[in-house]
């Protein structure tokens, strides 16, 4: 099999079906698996250098797979990564059709019958009827990228050694790229290599003609779990008057932050997604006429040069004028406060006990020991009136650039003679951010976030020239995803081949 051979599509493929056929949701056995699968399945197609390396700390048991490909000539100490995750989303939400999530090719004409009858997403319908379609959890995201940089793999001959990676946890926590990151380091130096690029292999979402997912982006979205904890003050429901309902309080918040057109960042024509809240909840623990003392909040942000500080400064700007409009209403003067400022307030041993404590809870997501966090840490402040508390409740997801010029350029003419384009940045969040060159540092998120040192602890961005280069398709993480196939099986491969072609060419 060479490059130009008919049979590269067919070997992406059959790749991509493999894969998918495993099944690997994340934080499940079946992704602990997934692994030792993968290593095997390498090592009967011919990867020579292929191993695992257990992820540092990890409950689950789960590892990475990296598989060496070395150069020829005298270039070979010049490398390029190839990276992307195998976990995936539950899949679940495929209903009567579960059975058939991990079978794309059963799983098309099933989904055909269903949205005939159904009269559901003419859309849906139409692309996978026209056969350039298919659908199965995690064949967009992302095991088909996967097969397109293993593919490639298999048949490059040049100069370059070509470093494979697979990691899990990429839609929870990305345990997996954060160890790699530093599992990189360690084998470069180790083999004597030097990371030229990094190339992840992650989708993109194209609602439209696919013009906007048949691109290399030189970059990707930074995101940040803003959090706000709003203390109010209790009042019988019938005398509202005499307290300060932090539900209300909360709601303000959400009505100002939601869709902030101040924190939707916009470089060029690309515009970071403004945020949204995806979660409020006061916390009384059951019905009575009270009104809620203490309500939490939190939303997505997401970030191109900004950075955390700017985030939070402006937060701090969004929540100030809201609490004007409570103060109209309410007649206090509500202050915004951040956690920085909360916790100076209180002894670090006893922050530091609940912390460790909460770090133990398996039960309970990261956010969840934020907000439980910061009310222990509230409690123990001596602050009792009405206040809203602003930090971060998760791991922090650094935006990142590739700052070489030249080699923008180099890879902007690769993409350009395919007929691609380029982006400034990858519109999802995704595992680059640990491994490019950040834009700003963590300083601020590691001071505002509650959690942080205890349930977890993160490096500075690992600073690799990093790039993603994936397939496209429409409605991920939804039963409707599907893949636009011609351009994952049978251009994908070539533009990875053509764009390491190019990197090796510019010396």
């Amino acid at each position: 099999m060479t490059r130009n051979s008919p049979e590269l599509p067919a070997r992406a493929r059959e790749i991509a079906l493999e894969l998918t056929s495993w099944p690997s949701v994340t934080g499940t056995p079946e992704e602990a698996a997934f692994a030792d699968r993968l290593l095997q399945y390498l090592r009967h197609s011919g990867h020579e250098k292929v191993w695992k390396e257990a992820i540092t700390g990890d409950a689950l048991g789960r590892s990475n797979i990296f598989s060496l490909k070395d150069g020829k000539g005298k270039d070979g100490w010049r490398a390029i990564v190839l990276a992307g995750h195998f976990d995936t989303v539950p899949f679940s939400d495929y209903g009567g059709l579960t059975s058939l999530a991990l079978n794309p090719l059963a799983l098309r004409e099933a989904m055909i019958a269903k949205l005939e009858i159904a009269g559901e997403s003419p859309s849906a319908l139409a692309d996978l009827k026209s056969g350039d379609f298919l659908p199965g959890r995690g064949l967009l995201d992302m095991k088909s990228g996967l097969a397109a940089g293993l593919a490639a793999m298999e048949v490059y001959e040049g100069g370059l050694s070509l470093l494979f990676i697979a990691t899990p946890d990429e839609e929870d926590r990305s345990a997996g790229m954060r160890d790699a990151a530093l599992q990189i380091a360690r084998i470069a130096k180790a083999r004597g290599l030097h990371i030229e690029l990094v190339i992840n292999l992650d989708a993109i979402s194209d609602q439209g003609d696919g013009s906007k997912g048949r691109v290399a982006a030189l970059g990707s979205i930074g995101k940040q779990l803003l959090t706000a904890f709003v203390v109010g003050k209790e009042a019988h429901a019938c005398y509202p008057g005499d307290g300060a309902n932090s539900a209300y309080i909360a709601a303000e918040l959400i009505t100002e932050f939601e869709l902030a057109p101040e924190l939707a960042e916009k470089t060029g024509n690309e515009i970071a997604a403004p945020p949204t809240a995806l979660y409020t909840k006061d916390m009384k623990a059951g019905y009575n006429v009270t009104t809620p003392a203490q309500t939490f909040v939190y939303w997505n942000t997401l970030q191109h040069q900004r950075s955390v500080a700017e985030v939070l400064d402006i937060s701090i700007k969004l929540a100030q004028r809201a609490m004007v409009r409570v103060s109209k209403k309410l007649g206090l003067n509500i202050p915004v406060l951040t956690y920085e400022g909360l916790k100076r307030l209180v002894p670090e041993s006893k922050r530091m006990e609940k912390a460790e404590e909460l770090a133990l809870r398996a039960d309970l997501d990261l956010p969840e020991r934020t907000k439980l966090q910061t009310q222990h840490v509230w409690s123990l402040s001596g602050l009792s009136y009405p206040a809203v508390v602003l930090g971060f409740g998760s791991i922090p997801y650094a935006a990142v650039s590739l700052q070489d010029e030249s080699l923008s350029k180099v890879i902007e003419d690769a993409m350009k003679a395919h007929g691609l384009g380029t982006v400034d940045y990858f519109p999802g969040i995704s595992d680059m951010s640990f491994i490019g060159e950040p834009n700003g540092n963590i300083t601020a998120a590691a001071e505002n976030t509650p959690i942080w040192g205890t349930s977890f602890t993160l490096a500075e961005p690992a600073g690799y020239s990093c790039i993603n280069i994936g397939p496209w398709g429409r409605d991920y993480h939804h039963w409707l995803e599907r893949l636009h196939a011609p351009y994952a099986f049978e251009t994908l491969p070539r533009v990875l081949l053509a764009v390491i072609d190019a990197v090796f060419k510019k010396g």
